[in-house]
């Protein structure tokens, strides 16, 4: 059987700058490659030169447990390597158009999303070791700028589609369950503890 080989795809959200890409991969009797990351796909979709990754994680997570919602001052390619996610993207940049919009979407290997800085990431595993990938423009440091919204917000009402138990540390983090609530954002420029 000779490769099939699907191209690279990218769609826009009603998010500004959040884009969804797809992969390219390459499919043969023996699997799949994925091309996870190629610097020249991406400066050319962005119209011009991109900071290469800075530093790269990789989350093992269980299924139902939430990580995020984290918007540091650094662009973020993230997506699922194993496993499946419910991504959950909310606009939290004052001066954005897209200000206050969520977009949330089913994440499985070859899907990926490019997230501006700013704008928050966050995802709930859907399978047991789910592996979740992110790629950094800049490196982590306590303290970054940022914003960090609450998961569990009410007035952004996301529908996780797995039950949260929020005394439960292995499905969501005492951080993240603390964090403020859209409407409480503190202003530009201050700092995610």
């Amino acid at each position: 059987m000779p490769p099939t080989v699907h191209d690279f795809e990218e769609r826009p959200t009603s998010i500004d700058g959040l884009l969804v890409l797809r992969t390219k991969q390459v499919d043969d009797e023996r699997g799949t490659v994925r091309e996870l990351y190629r610097r020249s796909t991406l400066e050319s979709l962005l119209g011009g030169a991109i900071d290469p990754p800075r530093q790269v994680n990789l989350t093992s997570s269980r299924a139902g447990a939430i990580r995020g919602l984290h918007g540091e001052a650094m662009t973020k390619l993230v997506g699922v390597v194993s496993g499946r996610a419910f991504g959950v993207y909310l606009d939290a940049r004052p001066a954005s158009p897209s200000f206050g919009t969520l977009v949330t979407l089913e994440l499985e290997p070859g899907l990926q999303v490019l997230v501006p800085s700013g704008v928050c990431n966050g995802f709930q595993a859907l399978d047991d070791g789910c592996l979740y990938l992110y790629c950094f423009d800049a490196e982590w440091a306590p303290g970054m700028e940022g914003v960090a919204v609450n998961p569990l917000d009410p007035q952004l009402a996301i529908a996780w589609p797995l039950p949260i138990d929020t005394a439960d540390r292995s499905l969501i983090s005492e951080k993240d369950v603390h964090l403020p609530n859209f409407a409480e954002l503190r202003p530009a420029g201050q700092l995610v503890n």
